[in-house]
């Protein structure tokens, strides 16, 4: 459910081949992170990469440079939800949500003005 909320939005702005290189590398990260900080752990789900398309879709409301609302309350409900959370034994991989956001504004904050003048 949460990707498709986000999945038919992005691709319109940034191509679908784009958006398909920027989910395998917010994977790959996520992956990697885990394989060298956690090798006891599993990963399964897409949830980084919901973050990133989470934060990717705040990136797109920019306007005029300013940063728009909805960035500021992801950045502080969603990411800042999953920072206070790291560590917790509730078998949620709280890191690739932290990354997958940290993903979403890498690769948006510099096409800003592609996804603004779209």
């Amino acid at each position: 459910m949460g990707i498709s909320r986000y999945v038919p939005r992005s691709p319109h702005l940034l191509g679908g081949g784009s958006m398909s290189l920027m989910i395998a590398i917010t994977a790959v990260v996520s992956g990697l992170f885990h394989v060298v900080l956690f090798s006891s752990t599993v990963l399964l789900g897409a949830s980084g990469i919901v973050f990133m398309m989470i934060v990717l879709s705040s990136v797109a409301g920019m306007k005029d440079g300013k940063i728009p609302l909805t960035l500021i309350l992801v950045i502080i409900i969603y990411l800042g939800g999953e920072i206070l959370s790291v560590g917790s034994k509730d078998g949620i991989a709280h890191i690739s949500h932290i990354l997958g956001g940290i993903c979403g504004a890498a690769f948006g904050l510099p096409r800003r003005r592609r996804l603004i003048n779209f």
